[in-house]
């Protein structure tokens, strides 16, 4: 999920506070994000929270996200991480900056089956990323029903002032 001159914090924000309270308005919401990112928005995972640095998605499990071993499939976790981070990210970030994933990793720790909740929380960036270009790496962390930890995914974002036009 990168973010440039056409991204609206103020309007993720905004619309999240307008759904998140009325019935059906965070799958509404959800459905607006999976729209602006159409691959992260293919596991259909729903915003349960979303505050200025902080998100909470889960996903259902469902036939659409297994494997052949009758598990969410990895690389479901993988992008259930990188939307979850983020979106912890894009809601922090301050007027004439923007993001890009450089990476990203994973660690599986068990199968995942059943809801699973995805947490990633980042602090806002610093002011340094107003002039230069900084690497800021969001941590992502996936439970089970139970609360045991799944996956866990560690998204590098780089962050840096957005290029004039």
């Amino acid at each position: 999920m990168a973010t440039g001159p056409a991204f609206d914090v103020g309007r993720l924000l905004a619309s999240w506070r307008a759904l998140h309270g009325l019935p059906g308005g965070r799958w509404l919401f959800s459905r607006f994000v999976g729209s602006m990112a159409p691959y992260s928005g293919s596991i259909r995972a729903t915003v349960k929270e979303l505050e200025p640095g902080r998100a909470v998605l889960e996903l259902k499990d469902r036939r659409r996200v297994r494997n052949h071993l009758n598990s969410i499939h990895a690389i479901a976790l993988a992008n259930l991480g990188e939307m979850t981070s983020g979106l912890a990210v894009m809601s922090a970030l301050p007027p004439g900056i923007r993001g890009i994933i450089t990476g990203l990793s994973m660690e599986y720790f068990k199968k995942a089956r059943g809801p699973l909740r995805a947490y990633s929380q980042c602090e806002a960036p610093v002011e340094r990323a107003l002039a230069e270009d900084i690497e800021s790496p969001v941590v992502c962390h996936i439970r089970n029903a139970e609360g045991a930890e799944v996956a866990r995914a560690t998204v590098q974002w780089r962050l840096g002032p957005v290029p004039p036009q």
